[in-house]
């Protein structure tokens, strides 16, 4: 973006009101572009906030089965490894079942 040079425009200012329109064009097309891009982002991030909101919603039944848990593992703690290894191993069997289905 050039500015014309004080010389070429007249007296009545008509260079000045045409950058100063075509600024004002090139402003509203850009908050245009950002309206849509938020819509976009929005639109997209949608699954992981309905997820979010899910397991907020059931924080307090989370964190109490949390605490005993980790009150068992305390007492138990070969029991919590085996069970994380189990958890570990269908993890991924399912996720290769998976892939092998698609």
């Amino acid at each position: 973006m050039t500015a014309e040079p004080p010389a070429r425009r007249d007296a009545a200012g008509h260079g000045q009101t045409e950058r100063k329109a075509r600024l004002e064009a090139e402003i509203e097309q850009q908050r245009i572009d950002i309206l849509v891009e938020a819509s976009r982002c929005r639109e997209a991030s949608r699954p992981i906030d309905e997820g979010w909101q899910t397991l907020m919603r059931f924080k307090a039944p989370l964190l109490a089965l949390g605490g005993l848990l980790l009150m068992k593992s305390a007492r138990h703690p070969n029991s919590l490894l085996r069970v994380a290894k189990r958890l570990a191993a269908g993890a991924l069997l399912l996720r290769r079942a998976r892939r092998l289905l698609r």
